[in-house]
């Protein structure tokens, strides 16, 4: 009843800030999220991370067949339905993607430490006979798509029973790193030495693989209501838990100890990429459940992007969207924040009951609106890709309609790349707009229309030449965007009339 009349309490209270402040208000924000910009007075509209995660795991998105006698499961099916999935993307306006390339110890790329996926031949350790990785990056770039490698944590592997047998371990793996519980395999984040391979794969992947971001989602210590039966650590802890007063303490340590490192192998060697975490919706569950003290990552420092899955509907009674939406904004700290969604759930009588608000497209329109008057929120990010391609009850058409004004991509990560200088020589030809080149390797132009100097400008394109044809009347500017996604001040306006 206490936590009842906790949670009770923090609802009313985000509820009352939030419809007592106007648009964007709520939370804190950098320079880059869309604001008065001070040398031009202009008004620049908020960037955004419009991103969908691809789940290879079990094959729920990609390869999008568990039929292994299908052709889809040859190299060039493969290729193929994965170059349709990101042409669907972009047409509706998304700017990044995050696949899933270690989903339970195995590799969709050719790896040192793990063998190659099942998901891609039905076999552990069969090599699919081409560079799957290179290929899922290579084509995300050609379209303008960053690339997120998502890996799951800890997982090795799983089993339907008790009584299963789990695949025999990889040759370079320690039996000393691993932990068996009655359904699940997994790296023990107690061993050090099992925290250092975790961080050795995420240097394998980033420093093989021209990745943008590498992404890492919510299963640290798993939750026994999942699992079953867990295999106690009481032993280990007396072994190596000296300092902590409780073993839950010393469990959230060993979980702080892997994203310090996987942060720290990021910076190291890859400093250029967005290091980003997928908890699960509730900050006390993440804490007390699963151990991973997330609040702590992001006030460290240790994670340049949260994305909590927010995926219950506006009112749920144990786990409403509006009252994580409201502690996660206060608590993301240095962290940059998106917003996953759930759009598996709609139309999808699998997931929701007769009752349920995601039969209606609305739900989305309602928690889009919600996220819109918190100014710390950067983005969405959907689970899943398929749910995204198949577009139960017209919730991707709604999408679309979210999406109908093009957005930037936030800038997330460490200046690493020299900024770029703000556009000169601006000027209107007829229809074609034009501007002086700014100095710098892989510099794009971003270009604003304004039709009143005192409102919110709209973006129009973003291009890689130094001109763009315009039709409409009003105001221009023009902006460059180095490779970080760090973009400069604006340039003076010009106005075509």
């Amino acid at each position: 009843m206490k936590n009842i009349l906790k949670n009770v309490l923090y609802l009313f209270l985000a509820t009352t800030v939030l419809y007592s402040c106007s648009k964007k208000d709520i939370g804190t924000g950098g320079p880059d999220v869309g604001g008065v910009e001070e040398s031009t007075g202009l008004i620049l509209p908020q960037k955004e991370l419009r991103a969908v995660w691809i789940a290879t795991v079990w094959n729920i998105d990609w390869p999008r067949t568990t039929n292994f006698s299908d052709p889809l499961y040859e190299a060039e099916g493969q290729k193929a339905s994965y170059r349709a999935m990101l042409d669907h993307y972009v047409s509706l306006g998304f700017n990044a993607v995050f696949v899933q390339v270690r989903s339970q110890g195995d590799a969709f790329y050719e790896s040192p430490y793990e063998p190659w996926s099942a998901f891609l031949t039905n076999t552990r350790g069969k090599n699919p006979g081409y560079d799957v990785l290179g290929f899922l990056v290579e084509e995300a770039h050609a379209r303008g798509l960053e690339f997120h490698a998502w890996i799951n944590p800890f997982r090795i592997t799983t089993r339907t029973a008790a009584t299963a047998t789990f695949p025999a371990l990889h040759p370079s793996i320690d039996p000393e790193w691993i932990v068996e519980h009655e359904k699940l395999q997994m790296y023990n984040p107690a061993i050090a030495g099992a925290r250092k391979r975790l961080a050795d794969v995420a240097k394998d992947i980033i420093t093989k693989y021209d990745v943008d971001g590498l992404h890492m989602d919510d299963y640290f210590y798993p939750d026994p209501t999942s699992v079953g039966a867990l295999t106690s650590d009481q032993e280990l802890y007396e072994q190596l838990g000296s300092g902590f007063a409780t073993i839950e303490d010393w469990r959230r340590d060993n979980v702080d100890k892997t994203i310090e490192l996987m942060y720290e192998t990021v910076v190291a060697n890859r400093p250029e990429i967005v290091f980003s975490v997928s908890p699960a919706p509730n900050r006390d569950y993440n804490r007390n459940v699963l151990y991973a003290d997330v609040v702590k990552w992001c006030k460290e420092g240790w994670v340049d992007l949260l994305i909590p899955q927010l995926y219950q509907e506006i009112g749920n009674a144990s786990n409403d969207f509006h009252f994580n939406l409201a502690i996660w904004s206060q608590y993301a700290y240095k962290a940059k924040l998106a917003v996953g969604y759930a759009m598996y759930k709609f139309g999808n009588s699998a997931e929701i009951n007769a009752t349920s608000p995601f039969h209606s497209t609305q739900e989305l329109v309602r928690q889009f609106n919600m996220v819109d008057k918190y100014r710390k929120v950067e983005g969405s990010v959907m689970y899943n890709a398929t749910a995204v391609y198949s577009n139960r009850i017209g919730i991707t058409d709604q999408l679309a309609e979210l999406y109908n004004h093009k957005a930037i991509m936030p800038f997330m990560g460490r200046e690493i790349v020299a900024p770029t200088e703000t556009p000169i020589n601006l000027a209107v030809a007829g229809n074609k707009l034009s501007w002086s080149a700014v100095p710098g390797d892989d510099v794009r132009y971003a270009i604003y229309h304004f039709t009143d100097l005192k409102k919110k400008g709209k973006l129009v394109d973003v291009v890689t030449s130094t001109e763009l044809p315009v039709e409409e009347v009003g105001y221009y500017s023009v902006t460059s965007l180095n490779a970080d996604n760090l973009e400069s001040d604006p340039s003076d306006t010009v106005e075509k009339r």
